[in-house]
């Protein structure tokens, strides 16, 4: 089982990491960034966006956010005009992490205690999980789709950061 300690780590992580490869991926224009590189959701910001998909499902069952109203195949959310698409993700990726560490902050270690119960439309099945694994897995899921953000950008000639976590800077 995981504590508070471990879940406002991660919170913070979660936001310096995303910082971290959304800088990364300044130095690329549009064509690079929404070319489909082979990864599940296709292109870096079409992982980028599943991502915030995932953190905004996930924070809709642990702390009553309104879920995305979209499902998991329409997450990679590549349509419109890029500039406002690329400003409007950034703002709510922030507003997001935000949220997160916020919620972290304010956890106690009882409140992993216990079941999360949800309905996966992805699925088409009811689940019943402790809480504290669904925790984990918000932070695992992050982990996963950055790695592969960070291969994409790398391929495509950006350099991001450093990612390991006992390089995480002093107050995050």
């Amino acid at each position: 089982m995981i504590g508070v300690g471990f879940v406002q780590t991660m919170a913070r992580y979660n936001h310096w990491q995303n910082n971290n490869l959304l800088g990364a991926a300044d130095v690329l224009d549009e064509t690079e960034l929404r070319r489909d590189r082979g990864a599940f959701f296709g292109s870096i910001s079409g992982t980028f966006h599943h991502l915030l998909w995932g953190d905004r499902i996930w924070m809709s069952r642990f702390d009553g956010w309104d879920p995305p109203e979209a499902g998991i195949p329409e997450s990679p959310g590549l349509s419109g005009d890029w500039a406002s698409y690329w400003a409007s993700y950034r703002v709510a990726r922030e507003k997001a992490d935000a949220g997160i560490i916020a919620w972290a902050d304010g956890l106690t270690d009882a409140d992993l205690n216990g079941d999360v119960v949800w309905y996966s439309n992805g699925l088409q099945a009811e689940f019943e999980r402790p809480k504290w694994l669904c925790v984990q897995g918000l932070f695992n899921h992050q982990t996963h789709h950055r790695g592969q953000v960070h291969a994409m950008l790398t391929a495509a000639g950006a350099t991001p950061g450093d990612t390991d976590l006992f390089l995480m800077p002093e107050g995050m």
